[in-house]
């Protein structure tokens, strides 16, 4: 071997060595006979060195996965006697060899043994067991080889090359897999069994790493071997007597469960949970102290959880079949489960507690199926009540300004708690709310000495009760009296208690929240909103000394003044006033903080437009208040523009350019107020936005920044189309003029959806427009995707497959808006040359999406130029070029009917058929019989069919047959 490039084999080795040992790997794995020279060194043990070793493993591992049918039988026995050899030598070394080769090693086992098992070596364990005998390290690799081969049989991940080969693969593995595991079932797992108990019975004192192996292995195999093999008496004595020692009693619970897990018959899946039970009861398991082993405990919960969720999917299939008797039984069973899942769930450890979720969500849902619930039940359900209230809630540790792993861990928990949560309120909905209201009541009348988390949870849960009891609309406080009484109660004294001014982030955010979520309570009592608004306003809110809950709050407080703008009128001036700092314009100074950030500042600057619109001031009012929110906006735009236009340095022009962007960004925001023109001219606010429009356009012509200040630009534009409809036609033609020029595949990917939407709204009134600049656009456009770029840039293959998507969209647009004149007055050449391009779309590029957008601009294209009247050489076209273009499509290997977006793509390549034959008639169906189809060699029944199934009237009778 290139003993310097082994060198490289080395983790600290430099990067030459490194790339010229991935090299010779490479070189290695064509190679006919590298493999031989990697056998003999292990098998001779000719290397020390660990990497090598490994790396001679590699190439065997290659050779079997790829290319073992190439090799003889002598070289395959070689192969089998090699790993052989290595296997005795590992009982003789003085030192075992590290995991990592030990694992590599078990998994070339593993692909040898589901290669020639079938074939060549049926007696594969029993060689190996022959080898290894009772021998620890011989043990060790036999147990590795044995999870090695599971993995390849169970959760085999199959490497693949392309969808169709993937699901060729994936079927041949699995019933290649399917033929290993009966063939393993009917010859060597009772042998394996028996072997696992004598490695058990033998090491389970003195060797418990080897122990903890052999009990993954029982627990590994046990979901597809006869389980009578392992759940009988010696077997699981032995596990149960495991459960009492320390350091086997987490992998012996693992298998237990596994053993749990099994699919059998529910009377005798009861009977075995019962039996475990038992025994782990009287070994004194029941008993949860808090200070145990918590890492144990949470594969405990694990195991109990599986148990119960056992016996519930017994007694589900039990009730199914109509075997009361038994499936009453089986309840019993469950409920006796009761006492030790509460325990488990109110474990102080999480993970603990989140095990057993399932159980408990289970027989919630089998305490809802009950006619009526025992007293036991009911109790029961007050229990999990309480146990969820008291998990909700924050622990001492949890750090809100920097949240990491373990706070995102209790997020997640929370989630599953509120799935209990809810499935409480469908079982008593009536005790939820009033233990819900007991817990708030006696909270919030002590909140200023009460810890932040109790005060937290209990707004929290009033909060929760919103989704936990539903109503249509978030009509809470209409209906049914108990239940809105007691939610109005709760309300109230949440906004008038004071306990907003409480001292802390996560009770501040979770007044908000809740204050929001109920705000159709502010419509019932609006002498309220004053309150909140103030809260909203000032230290407790948008001026709160927390970034993160000014943040919130923004967004909170938008939501809060839309929701409630019947009842805002009396506000506004003050709000507005109140507000005015918010609104500033943050310079682009280094270093200057400002209360909100620019993304915070829209959804205030959203709230303005809103508060004003609608407002029931005069039109000249609004005009005003909406001209007193802009003004500064477009006064800084200028000032700001022109610095821009003189700043040498770039950060300096990035930063200049992302305020200016903001600027247009707030103006843009404040239009969401208006839905379309009528409440814009209503409110007297079109000159103002007009105005804006004015003021934005030269940042256009900007050489530097361009790509940020077009599209805050873009943005605008999109807007005012929405909000001032043909009044901004007269900016479009300059504007795209510039926004053309030097632009890159990302601009004019951008620009093409807003020419889609004047095109689509205003139509024929912008014909002479889009006349003007579609040869222009489509320049810009097909200059980009000529431009050369490296093989492997996948960013740069995206933005063109993203820009084609675009403006193939565009042709759509044109078409479909019954502007196809637009495209035929480009004169012949050019009109040639965009039919080629979707041609090309419709068959070349492997996008589904572009293509299925492709066949719909040809069959618009046949449907208005296909008849006898259509232009002159149009009809030859659809011969030469679109009929050929629906059979080249779906012919290509890359069509992939597995993909949803690839079945609209030949859907929509049916319908250009159908529009072809029913423009052309006859006609079409004679060329496609005497001339097209013969060409393709197709049989002439097939022809027959095919023509049968286009002259169908139903559509969908010829879109199924070209599926099948």
């Amino acid at each position: 071997m290139d003993e310097q490039a082994l060198l490289g084999l080395n983790p600290n080795a430099d990067a030459d060595f490194r790339q010229r040992a991935l090299a010779y790997f490479e070189q290695l794995k064509v190679s006919q006979d590298a493999w031989q020279v990697c056998a003999e060194a292990l098998a001779q043990s000719i290397y020390s060195d660990d990497h090598i070793k490994f790396f001679c493993f590699q190439v065997l591992e290659h050779q079997i996965k790829f290319k073992y049918s190439e090799l003889t039988e002598v070289q395959q026995q070689l192969i089998r006697e090699t790993l052989i050899t290595w296997l005795q030598a590992q009982m003789l070394n003085p030192q075992p060899e590290k995991t990592f080769i030990r694992n590599k090693a078990a998994q070339v086992f593993a692909l040898l043994f589901v290669t020639e098992y079938l074939t060549k070596w049926p007696k594969f364990f029993f060689d190996i067991l022959s080898v290894v005998d009772l021998n620890p390290r011989g043990v060790d690799m036999y147990l590795r080889i044995l999870m090695a081969v599971d993995a390849e049989l169970v959760d085999r991940d199959v490497v693949h090359t392309s969808e169709a080969s993937y699901y060729f693969a994936l079927t041949f593995e699995a019933r290649r897999n399917t033929l290993l595991k009966d063939t393993m079932r009917e010859q060597c797992i009772p042998s394996l069994v028996e072997s696992w108990y004598q490695i058990l019975q033998n090491y389970q004192y003195n060797n418990s790493e080897l122990t903890c192996q052999c009990l993954e292995v029982v627990g590994a195999y046990v979901s597809w071997i006869d389980l009578s093999l392992i759940a009988n008496e010696r077997f699981i004595n032995m596990l149960l007597g495991h459960m009492s020692v320390e350091v086997l009693r987490e992998e012996a619970c693992d298998c237990l469960f596994e053993i749990v897990n099994k699919g059998m018959d529910p009377i005798d899946k009861t009977k075995l949970v019962e039996s475990l039970c038992q025994v782990l009861q009287s070994a004194g398991l029941f008993s949860i102290d808090q200070e145990d082993d918590v890492d144990f405990l949470a594969r405990f919960s694990k195991l109990v959880n599986g148990m119960g969720q056992a016996l519930i999917a017994s007694w589900t299939k039990l009730i199914k079949n109509g075997d009361m008797k038994s499936a009453q039984d089986t309840l019993q069973a469950i409920e006796a489960k009761v006492s030790l899942m509460l325990q488990l769930l109110i474990h102080e450890d999480d993970d603990i507690s989140s095990n057993i979720i399932g159980f408990c969500y289970d027989y919630l849902h089998i305490l809802k199926q009950l006619s009526a619930l025992s007293d036991q039940q009911k109790a029961n359900v007050e229990a999990i009540m309480l146990a969820v209230m008291k998990k909700l809630t924050y622990d001492e540790e949890y750090n809100f300004e920097n949240e990491g792993e373990d706070e995102a861990m209790f997020v997640e928990y929370r989630k599953q708690l509120k799935l209990l949560l809810d499935r409480l309120a469908q079982v008593s909905p009536e005790l939820l709310l009033a233990s819900v209201r007991r817990v708030f009541n006696t909270t919030l009348q002590n909140w200023q000495t009460t810890r932040f988390m109790e005060v937290e949870v209990a707004i929290r849960l009033l909060y929760m009760l919103a989704e936990a009891l539903p109503v249509s609309h978030g009509a809470h406080f209409s209906g049914d009296v108990t239940k809105a009484t007691a939610l109005q109660d709760m309300m109230r004294t949440l906004v008038t208690s004071g306990v907003s001014a409480y001292q802390h982030t996560s009770v501040t955010l979770e007044f908000f929240e809740t204050v929001v979520r109920y705000e159709k309570f502010f419509a019932v009592e609006p002498q309220h909103i004053p309150t909140v608004l103030m809260a909203f306003l000032d230290h407790r809110g948008l001026r709160h000394t927390s970034p993160k809950v000014r943040s919130r709050t923004a967004y909170l407080f938008s939501r809060f003044v839309k929701s409630l703008n019947k009842q805002m009128n009396p506000f506004i001036e003050d709000v507005l006033n109140r507000i005015q700092d918010l609104l500033e314009l943050s310079p682009p100074e280094n270093g200057y903080q400002a209360l909100l950030s620019s993304d915070d500042q829209l959804f205030i600057y959203e709230t303005a437009g809103v508060l004003i619109v609608n407002s029931e001031y005069s039109a000249e009012r609004k005009q005003v208040l909406m001209r007193n929110l802009l003004t500064p906006l477009m006064e800084k735009f200028k000032v700001l523009l022109e610095k821009l236009m003189m700043a040498q340095d770039e950060d300096r022009q990035m930063a200049l350019a992302d305020c200016l962007n903001h600027a247009v960004g707030f103006a843009s925001r404040t239009s969401k107020a208006f839905s379309n023109k009528q409440t814009v001219k209503q409110c007297g606010c079109s000159e103002v936005y007009l105005d804006c429009l004015q003021t934005f356009l030269p940042a256009l012509s900007c050489p530097l920044q361009k790509e940020v200040l077009r599209s805050g630009v873009r943005t605008f534009l999109h807007r005012m189309i929405i909000c001032l409809e043909e009044e901004v036609l007269p900016f479009i033609p300059s504007a795209s003029e510039h926004m053309l020029k030097d632009c890159e595949a990302k601009d004019l990917q951008e620009f093409i959806p807003l020419i889609n939407q004047i095109t689509a709204k205003f139509k024929t009134q912008v014909s002479p427009f889009l006349q003007q600049m579609f040869m222009p656009l489509l320049h810009a456009i097909f200059e980009v995707l000529l431009l050369p770029a490296e093989e492997n840039d996948q960013s740069a293959a995206l933005e063109k497959q993203m820009l084609r998507r675009s403006y193939f969209a565009f042709l759509q647009t044109v078409t479909g808006s019954g502007m196809s004149e637009v495209i035929a007055n480009q004169g012949a050449e050019n009109v040639e040359r965009v039919l080629f391009t979707v041609i090309q779309g419709a068959v070349d590029y492997p996008d589904p999406i572009a293509q299925k957008t492709c066949f719909i601009i040809l069959s618009k294209l046949v449907e208005l130029w296909g008849g006898k009247d259509g232009p002159v050489g149009f009809a030859d076209f659809v011969y030469k070029h679109i009929v050929p273009a629906c059979f080249l499509a779906p012919l290509k290997q890359t069509f992939d009917l597995a993909d949803a977006q690839t079945v609209l793509a030949l859907s929509e390549c049916a319908v250009t058929l159908k529009t072809i034959h029913l423009k052309r008639g006859p006609e079409c169906i004679q060329y496609l019989q005497q001339e097209y189809l013969p060409s393709l060699q197709v049989a002439p029944e097939i022809i027959q069919e095919f023509c049968q199934a286009l002259q169908q009237p139903d559509a969908k009778v010829f879109k199924n047959y070209l599926k099948v």
